[in-house]
């Protein structure tokens, strides 16, 4: 390195062992350490932005790392390698990473995974277009069309304009596919700027002119794009909750008649549905934001009945709370909301009210199935650190009354206890605390 080079490096070395409390330097050795340990601060992501040049390339694993920013002209096995950083996945929080760059490097990408791959390889790595995802393509490599985005959501408003008017199994299929093509489609799409524009513009006022100069302002909008925006129909916010309500309870039912064997008697096929969980996962409303919610609601006097009723939407549409909406609606019957001054007060009250319900709940629940009470307590303790109620082992046969498992009602009883006890950890684990 240059004099002026090493010196910015000292510098920010420096910065470095001032906020991690290390001692590395611009030596060989020094820097080596300093490299490895950045490595480490990185992957335990106590370090958000990593400026590199030509560093990381190999020998670096950091599943959680989300976003590259190219601003280099990058050819072959090095875009390669450098766009490979962000492209592991990490379970259902991360399947995909983003590749922003600063300068055109789209021939460079294309001849890069040819010469890599085949002539086809590009159509299978690189995504499509926005306007082929909103209008429908055919996929090269298998000659099958694919609907865009605007076909699936008329298709959508024009079938079930009322998700909650299904009652046939066959349109419960069909619903259940129809929504899963719209999460697939619409999953992509968030990776477009067109479409984080057109979300952003359903929470706009349209008839304030002062609204809409600001929008325009904020994304970088001609009066050209706002109308092309303005031209694409997309469901309210409250009707894709209710679409994912609806999914939801599709899925829970079929589930329950698997375990019925109901569906010994279905003449419908559900071999083709694939209920896309992940998708669900990831756009996830959270306990905390269900509660802001009911404390923004009250103060606009809403009665209980009103903001019971909406907030029975939401917890329906989220795939993790939905084994909590008695314990949620019992908290609003239950609280003088009026007296909660700000959001943190109604958190706090909220896992306050958890806590004590889940107390008497398992109480009762061990006195109603006549369990051990020692046994019964370690084995559902265990069961909400964990998150979920197993039947291996022998913590759950040791929760059991003094029954031989020879008794033909052994097997219908630990059933029912299991059963009983996987419903409790879903509706109290990560609120209720230590049993």
């Amino acid at each position: 390195m240059n004099s002026s080079a090493k010196e910015f490096l000292s510098a920010a070395i420096s910065d470095y062992n001032a906020l991690f409390k290390t001692n590395f330097s611009v030596d060989s050795n020094g820097f080596q350490n300093y490299y490895r340990d950045l490595a480490k601060q990185v992957k335990a992501k106590e370090i958000d932005l990593l400026i590199v040049v030509g560093m990381f390339l190999t020998g670096f694993d950091a599943p959680t790392l989300n976003t590259l920013f190219v601003d280099k002209n990058l050819r072959y096995h090095g875009l390669l390698q450098a766009y490979s950083r962000t492209n592991r996945i990490y379970d259902a929080t991360k399947t995909f990473g983003n590749i922003v760059t600063f300068r055109n490097l789209e021939q460079a990408t294309i001849d890069t995974i040819t010469l890599f791959g085949d002539k086809n390889t590009k159509n299978v790595v690189l995504e499509k277009s926005y306007q082929e995802y909103m209008g429908g393509f055919t996929d090269v490599v298998t000659g099958e069309a694919r609907r865009g985005f605007i076909e699936v959501v008329a298709e959508l408003e024009q079938r079930f304009p009322n998700p909650d008017e299904i009652v046939l199994e066959k349109d419960k299929k069909d619903f259940a596919k129809l929504f899963g093509e719209y999460l697939r489609v619409e999953n992509v799409l968030q990776n477009y700027d067109e479409f984080a524009n057109l979300k952003a513009l359903q929470q706009v006022d349209t008839n304030d002119p002062a609204a809409v100069e600001a929008f325009k302002a904020d994304h970088y909008l001609s009066d050209e794009d706002l109308t092309a925006l303005q031209a694409i129909k997309i469901p309210t916010e409250r009707t894709i909750q209710d679409y994912r309500s609806t999914y939801n309870d599709i899925r829970d039912w079929l589930r329950q008649a698997k375990v019925s064997r109901e569906k010994e008697t279905s003449t419908i096929d559900w071999d083709d549905v694939v209920f896309e969980v992940d998708l669900l996962k990831s756009q996830e409303i959270n306990l905390d934001y269900i509660l802001e919610l009911i404390f923004q609601q009250n103060k606009k006097n809403k009665s209980k009945d009103e903001l019971i009723q909406e907030v029975r939407r939401l917890i329906r549409a989220s795939l993790g709370n939905r084994a909590k909406e008695s314990l949620i609606v019992d908290f609003i019957n239950q609280t003088n909301l009026d007296e909660m001054a700000d959001k943190a007060s109604i958190i706090d009250t909220f896992f306050q009210f958890a806590q004590a319900e889940q107390a008497r709940e398992a109480e009762e629940l061990i006195r109603s199935e006549g369990l051990n009470e020692a046994e019964a307590k370690r084995y559902i303790s265990a069961s909400l650190k964990r998150e979920f109620a197993s039947e291996n082992g022998t913590e759950l046969n040791s929760t059991l009354p003094k029954m031989s498992p020879l008794n033909p009602q052994y097997k219908t009883k630990k059933q029912s206890v299991f059963q009983k006890i996987s419903a409790f950890v879903e509706k109290f684990k990560d609120v209720g605390g230590q049993i």
